[in-house]
């Protein structure tokens, strides 16, 4: 019979977000999101630039895979120019989809930075749920879990979402 070790530690946290699953489940919208966090750019330069990389698409459906990132929070419209007898909007992405695989023989040095690290996260974790815990209880209670879910780990999606942010917003 199988038993799980309970020496075994939590080594990572992934997050799975919904929307952002559905709006990027087509590679096509992933790789315009990629565009689109480099530079602002127009629908006809998304198209152009997608073209270039071999992805044959009218200029419609890159419009409406467009509309989709931005129905779900992931793009906005960053300006309007005017030209040529009409307006052009210019999209930029305002999140950024981080999608690799770490080398395998990476896991020592990684485990090194993320030691030097912890002291500070553990110590920033402690200072938010202390001073902001009941920002953070009412955020968690609007996430709407059920009797059964309150078991889950909403509060450090939150935090982790903070983090994540506030990562985004240094670099």
């Amino acid at each position: 019979m199988y038993q799980s070790d309970p020496d075994i530690q939590l080594r990572d946290i992934a997050i799975q977000d919904a929307d952002l699953s559905t709006a990027v489940d087509e590679p096509v919208r992933a790789m315009i999101l990629d565009m689109l966090a480099d530079e602002p750019m127009t629908a006809g330069d998304v198209d152009a630039e997608l073209t270039s990389r071999g992805i044959d698409r009218t200029e419609n459906t890159v419009r409406h895979h467009i509309n989709t990132l931005r129905d779900a929070g992931l793009v906005e419209v960053v300006r309007y120019e005017e030209g040529r007898g009409g307006t052009s909007k210019y999209y930029g992405a305002t999140t950024m989809l981080l999608s690799y695989t770490l080398p395998e023989d990476a896991d020592d040095e990684i485990d090194e930075l993320v030691e030097a690290a912890r002291p500070e996260v553990e110590a920033l974790l402690e200072t938010l749920t202390d001073e902001y815990a009941d920002t953070i209880d009412d955020i968690v209670a609007a996430m709407e879990p059920c009797a059964h879910c309150r078991t889950q780990k909403y509060e450090s999606y939150v935090l982790l979402t903070v983090l994540r942010r506030a990562f985004a917003r240094a670099r």
